[in-house]
C-alpha cells in the first residue's frame, strides 16, 4: 500500500508515521507536486490540488484525504463514479475560527481599531463607541462543530446565541435553533449575524436582499464560510446604505478579493484573507484524524472519520 502527501510535513511526523504503519509505503512530495500519483492507492493533500486530470492520472487511486474541509471546487462526481472514498479533516478548525470570530467582534465592541489608530497618531482620544457584549444575541448560521465552539465563547460573555441550520437539529451551545427558512424571523434580533455554512446546493445563495434589510440597523454581519452565501452586491449597498452596521468577511465570491471590488473601499467592512482556520497546530490536528482513518483503512475499509457525501457534497 502506498500513501502520497501532496504537502509537507516535518521529520518527526513521518518518523511516527512510519513506525507506525511499517507496512505502508509513504511518499512526501512538496505542496502541489502530485509526482508519481500513478502508483498510488491513498493520497492526502489539499483539494485544490484535485482535478479531473490528477483522477484520469490516478489508475489506482481508492482514496483521497483532503486536508480541507470544503470540498466544493472538487470533481464530487467523477470521485463517485471511481467510487473512491473522500474523507476530509472537518472539526480541525473549531478552534483557530472560533477565536478569530470572538478576536473581531472584542476588537469591534472594545473599540480595538481607534485605539491603535490613534497610537499611530500619537493622540491621547478616548473613543466612545466602546460596548459590551454582555446581554446582546449572535445568530449562527452552521451550528456544527465550529459554529457549536463560537456559540460556546460568546455564551461566556453572556451572549444569547441563536443557531440555523436546514434540519433544525439542537446543537450544543445554542440558546435555540430554528431552521432556514425562519430565518427573517430571528434577523431583527440578532446583535451579531455570524456564518460558518459549507458551499452545498442549499446555501449557494441562500441570504438575500431581504435578509439584510431585515437586520438591524447596528448588525455586525460576518462571514466566515463561503464566499457564495450571497450576491456581494447586496453586503455593498446595506453597508453604503446604512442597513447594517459593520461586516467582516474572511471569505469572498473570488479570491484574492479583486483590487477593483467596492469592499475594500468602505470603511464599515474588514476584510481578512481567508486566515481565520490558520492555526500552526494545523497539520498536527490534521494527521491525528489521518493516522485514525488509515488504521481503519488497513482493517476494514469502512467507517472511516469524516466521510463525505460525495452528492451532497459534505
Amino acid at each position: 500500500m502506498k500513501v502520497l502527501f501532496t504537502f509537507e510535513i516535518t521529520n518527526d511526523q513521518k518518523m511516527r508515521l512510519e513506525n507506525k504503519f511499517r507496512d505502508v509505503t509513504f511518499q512526501y512530495n512538496k505542496k502541489g507536486d502530485t509526482t508519481d500519483v500513478e502508483s498510488v492507492e491513498i493520497l492526502v493533500t489539499y483539494s485544490s490540488e484535485v482535478d479531473s486530470s490528477l483522477l484520469e492520472r490516478a489508475k489506482k487511486l481508492k482514496w483521497i484525504m483532503t486536508a480541507s474541509a470544503g470540498v466544493e471546487k472538487m470533481p464530487l462526481l467523477e470521485i463517485a463514479e471511481r467510487n473512491i472514498t473522500l474523507t476530509n479533516v472537518r472539526g480541525i478548525h473549531k478552534t483557530p475560527m472560533a477565536e478569530s470570530v470572538l478576536a473581531h467582534i472584542l476588537a469591534l465592541r472594545r473599540s480595538l481599531p481607534s485605539i491603535y489608530s490613534s497610537k499611530e497618531s500619537k493622540e491621547w482620544s478616548r473613543p466612545d463607541d466602546s460596548t459590551e457584549l454582555m446581554g446582546s444575541t449572535a445568530l449562527i448560521l452552521g451550528p456544527g462543530s465550529i459554529g457549536s465552539e463560537i456559540g460556546r465563547l460568546l455564551q461566556a460573555f453572556g451572549v444569547k446565541t441563536i443557531g440555523c441550520n436546514r434540519s433544525g437539529r439542537i446543537s450544543e451551545s445554542m440558546d435555540k435553533t430554528i431552521v432556514f427558512r425562519d430565518l427573517m424571523l430571528e434577523l431583527p434580533k440578532a446583535d451579531y449575524v455570524i456564518s460558518v455554512l459549507p458551499s452545498t446546493p442549499e446555501t449557494r445563495g441562500l441570504l438575500t436582499r431581504e435578509h439584510f434589510s431585515a437586520m438591524k440597523e447596528t448588525a455586525v454581519f460576518m462571514n466566515f464560510g463561503r464566499g457564495d452565501l450571497f450576491n456581494e452586491t447586496f453586503l455593498i449597498n446595506a453597508l453604503k446604505n446604512n442597513e447594517i452596521g459593520q461586516a467582516v468577511l474572511d471569505v469572498f465570491e473570488v479570491e484574492p478579493l479583486p483590487l477593483e471590488n467596492e469592499l475594500w473601499t468602505l470603511e464599515n467592512c474588514v476584510i481578512s484573507p481567508h486566515v481565520s482556520g490558520l492555526s500552526s497546530k494545523y497539520v498536527e490536528r490534521a494527521l491525528i484524524i489521518f493516522e485514525k482513518n488509515l488504521e481503519l483503512w488497513i482493517e476494514s475499509n469502512v467507517n472511516l472519520e469524516n466521510l463525505i457525501n460525495l452528492f451532497d457534497g459534505y
